[in-house]
């Protein structure tokens, strides 16, 4: 008899231990409904982080989620400048570079709400900083030097990725950028390993479990 109550005992949690984790299931979903409702009067989502993180892959998949506008800021400069940043930077130096992002992000920013990837210097100025944090909700897509490293190492585009040693060089940027991120940064999401739908997975979960 003992058995047999100890296994009714045992089945009768098992039961109430689904239920609760199928409660909590249909309130995630809830809150997601709610975040994905939400999202076309709601203010910019920012991805932030160094070059190579994904910031426009994920950005272009989570705008198609929400249903909303996608906006790379490094391409919307480039139809700007008429070149490609890699020229301009070898042309004109960096301090002016930083000039024309800064007056971009400002005037992205004041729009509809949307998905916006940003440069990965953009956090550099404090006025960006205080404008991300402000008009924006920041996801800081946050990946280790040697992982950039692994992506980026046949690129010959990024300006400041042109030098003897790279992963040196994203080390140096590692270095004083990610504390500025983390500072501006609502979210983080750990980048390395996750696949592209995870990473988008991963930000709707984080929004929704923070409403």
């Amino acid at each position: 008899v003992r058995v047999q109550v100890c296994c009714s005992l045992s089945g009768g949690r098992s039961q109430h231990l689904q239920r609760e984790a199928a409660f909590s299931e249909l309130l995630k979903i809830e809150r997601l409904e709610q975040v994905l409702d939400h999202a076309q009067t709601h203010r910019y989502w920012a991805l932030l982080g160094e070059p190579g993180s994904g910031k426009s892959t994920v950005g272009r998949q989570l705008a198609r989620r929400l249903d909303l506008p996608y906006v790379d800021a490094d391409q919307v400069m480039e139809q700007r400048l008429g070149c490609s940043i890699r020229e301009f930077f070898e042309r004109e130096g960096e301090p002016r570079f930083r000039d024309l992002e800064a007056q971009v992000l400002d005037e992205l920013t004041r729009r509809h709400p949307g998905v916006l990837s940003t440069g990965g210097g953009v956090v550099l100025r404090p006025e960006n900083r205080e404008i991300l944090r402000e008009r924006t909700q920041v996801f800081y897509l946050r990946c280790n030097p040697e992982e950039i490293y692994r992506r980026l190492r046949h690129d010959r585009v990024r300006p400041l990725l042109q030098v003897a040693d790279p992963l040196a060089k994203l080390r140096d940027l590692w270095a004083q950028r990610d504390p500025l991120y983390r500072e501006v940064a609502h979210h983080i999401i750990e980048s390395p390993k996750p696949s592209l739908s995870g990473l988008v997975q991963q930000i709707l979960h984080c929004v929704a479990n923070a409403t």
